[in-house]
């Protein structure tokens, strides 16, 4: 699959960006000099200092944008609370993925949908991750919160967004309601993502689309968050979607 250049927009206010490509051979270069005191000796600079400390630091290697990256996307990852979000961007991230996950408090609970008790944190503010696509096209991921009382951060978040996965339980689906529902009314092109829970019980696609009351184009694909490939896919499949739009409306 190639990426179009025409998808280009990755900052959260819908703002282009210019491919960060250019210095990374400055960047992947360090060097060390010597200066001379005022007594004549001879000696490190400061910079030796901060190096230190910088290999007492995560040693996680930078991964930089690739020079051949032609376009990029914000997409956004929703869905309701416990449905995977943080655990997809986390699997398919190239980068150390950011995460605002806070421990559930009994004040929260008395406001948000039941969960599963082996769920003890969520997402507060947003997750983010990037995933470049054969080479060419670089996704910008952001997981938004999926409690209710969070929707305001929700709508800034798909400010700029060319798209968005929604991701789905089939154990509560009426819980995805409101998500599928905000995308709509914010008029963002999205696919569905049913993830796959152990325990699920399978269901045919039709059943789901029904249930879902999806348009006969929006794209539905099964997936296990935990699963590299298979999030990917769901990701490409979202993408092939957003290129299919874009084309028929131009």
């Amino acid at each position: 699959m190639r990426a179009s250049s025409e998808i280009s927009m990755a900052g959260t206010d819908g703002t282009t960006q210019t491919n960060p490509t250019a210095r990374q051979g400055d960047a992947d270069r360090t060097t060390r000099t010597d200066h001379t005191n005022e007594t004549g000796e001879t000696g490190d600079t400061d910079d030796m200092d901060d190096m230190d400390d910088m290999d007492d630091m995560d040693d996680t290697p930078v991964m930089y944008v690739q020079s051949s990256v032609a376009g990029a996307a914000k997409i956004l990852v929703v869905g309701p609370m416990g449905v995977g979000k943080t655990t997809l961007i986390g699997t398919v991230s190239e980068i150390k993925p950011l995460s605002t996950e806070a421990t559930m408090s009994q004040a929260g609970a008395r406001l948000d949908t039941k969960v599963r008790p082996s769920k003890t944190t969520t997402t507060v503010a947003l997750d983010f991750g990037r995933i470049t696509l054969g080479g060419e096209l670089v996704l910008y991921l952001f997981g938004t919160p999926g409690q209710q009382r969070f929707l305001p951060a929700w709508k800034d978040l798909a400010r700029g967004a060319l798209g968005a996965l929604a991701l789905v339980d089939t154990r509560d689906l009426e819980a995805s309601f409101d998500a599928i529902g905000h995308l709509e009314d914010l008029d963002v092109p999205f696919s569905v993502a049913v993830n796959a829970f152990p325990d699920s019980k399978p269901h045919s696609e039709d059943d789901l689309r029904s249930a879902l009351d999806l348009l006969p184009h929006t794209p539905l694909v099964i997936c296990d968050a935990r699963e590299h490939q298979s999030s990917v896919k769901a990701l490409i499949s979202l993408v092939s979607h957003l290129i299919e739009t874009l084309t028929e409306a131009s």
